[in-house]
């Protein structure tokens, strides 16, 4: 009986065939027909992917920069949030008041599990997609933190949501050439299904993914 592994691999070689021993990848020509770059206002590019990530069934927010602060202490006291994980460079003004911070660096699984939720900035949002993306860049932590406390409280600035995917590979690369850099795109809370499409959230990672869009645009 063939295992698994010897299947794929063997679709691969019957797949590359007629692919010439001594070509390079370089040698054949790959299409980049496609957009590159997004042409929308910063107003609409922002509405689609407030409108993208709600169509995940993820909770947005949007605020202005300066009421930042009082929109974070409010999610967590909706929430009943008393322990909260954080990254050790989190930005100065987003500790909501009332609520034991448990920093980064050094905490165990169970010491994230114990917690009531996570803390983060990210690296860019997706309006094309409604994705949030997190490279372990300033104020984001290593990639554990977010996916094992069930509630992620993510802030989002209207300058780092862009319009296309590509444009998101662009800014990702120095994140992409660093091992110790991994990045992890969230297109919503965490969430499979079985062959009857039954849905199961917080498989993965959070149950809950809240979005703190900070802008100062008129948008809802």
């Amino acid at each position: 009986m063939s295992s698994p592994r010897d299947v794929v691999l063997g679709r691969i070689r019957a797949a590359l065939k007629d692919v010439p021993p001594a070509e390079k990848p370089d040698d054949v020509v790959v299409d980049r027909g496609y957009r590159h770059v997004d042409d929308a206002s910063d107003k609409e590019r922002l509405e689609l992917f407030i409108d993208r990530v709600r169509d995940y069934k993820a909770k947005v927010k949007v605020v202005g920069p300066e009421a930042l602060q009082a929109a974070i202490a409010e999610s967590c006291a909706a929430r009943n949030v008393k322990r909260l994980v954080v990254p050790a460079d989190l930005p100065d003004g987003w500790a909501p008041p009332g609520v034991e911070l448990v920093r980064e660096p050094g905490l165990t699984n169970e010491q994230l599990d114990r917690a009531d939720g996570v803390l983060t900035a990210c690296a860019l949002g997706i309006a094309q997609t409604g994705t949030v993306v997190l490279d372990s860049g300033p104020g984001q932590g290593r990639r554990a933190i977010t996916l094992v406390p069930d509630y992620h409280l993510c802030v989002i600035r209207q300058d780092q949501v862009v319009g296309l995917v590509p444009e998101a590979v662009v800014k990702l690369q120095a994140a992409a050439a660093a091992p110790e850099r991994p990045i992890t795109f969230i297109s919503g809370p965490s969430a499979t299904s079985d062959i009857e499409l039954n849905r199961v959230e917080g498989v993965h990672g959070p149950r809950t993914l809240e979005v703190i869009v900070a802008t100062e645009l008129d948008v809802t």
